[in-house]
């Protein structure tokens, strides 16, 4: 086994029994037009006392060594979370796989141990406390292949662990045209990974819900509320 291998099992094993280690990086995509919610920034909107992206970054931070922000625009909104911001590297609004290539853009110039970046969407403020360790655990046998996040039966495109080393594919690919993250993953090896539900407030509810409308943040914030009476 190479020094190269070696220190790879060495991060993967650490991040399995749940420690953060180098060898994964985290992006919250939070670049998209927010078009149901009315525009603008919907992480920043309030969420039980802080903006809803405050709540995602708080799960995922602890969860890998570093995150970053995938955004374009004005990057000093974000400048109270302290954390780099990293914008597309393709022109044109093309979806969230344009998020994860700045993601492992940014990581193989700033980041280099990452071997995976994991990403997640910046309207999912429940998101599991082991999400990073158990899709580790799904693909750490499987050179290239791409866990996505799976709850109730349903794939969630946008949260998931890339292998940075795909970085120049998937530039190629966007560049033919190829928008839909499915459409990606298929070809290197995508790996559902089951997750359950979570109960909030006395009431079930999906570890990925995400708020795409006000009605679904008016939800959050009543479940949030029981929850902390």
């Amino acid at each position: 086994m190479s020094a190269r291998a070696a220190m790879r099992r060495r991060s993967t094993r650490a991040m399995t029994d749940g420690t953060a280690t180098s060898a994964t990086m985290g992006v919250v995509l939070a670049g998209g037009q927010s078009r149901r919610m009315g525009g603008g920034d919907k992480g920043l909107l309030d969420l039980a006392g802080k903006p809803m992206l405050g709540h995602v970054i708080d799960r995922l931070k602890p969860q890998v060594d570093r995150v970053i922000i995938n955004a374009n625009g004005d990057p000093q909104r974000f400048a109270w979370l302290g954390l780099p911001v990293a914008p597309d590297t393709v022109t044109g609004f093309v979806g969230p796989l344009a998020g994860v290539l700045a993601g492992m853009r940014w990581a193989a110039a700033h980041a280099p141990a990452a071997h995976w970046i994991a990403t997640a969407a910046g309207d999912a403020p429940m998101l599991p406390l082991d999400l990073v360790s158990r899709m580790i655990a799904a693909v750490e046998a499987r050179t290239n292949a791409i866990a996505l996040a799976r709850s109730a039966g349903g794939l969630h495109p946008v949260i998931g662990l890339w292998p940075v080393a795909l970085a120049d594919d998937l530039e190629a690919a966007l560049a033919q045209g190829v928008r839909k993250v499915l459409h990606w993953t298929d070809r290197h090896g995508t790996v559902p990974v089951d997750f359950p539900m979570a109960r909030l407030g006395g009431t079930e509810i999906d570890p990925f819900f995400n708020a795409n409308t006000p009605q679904d943040l008016d939800t959050l914030r009543a479940m949030l509320a029981r929850a902390a009476t």
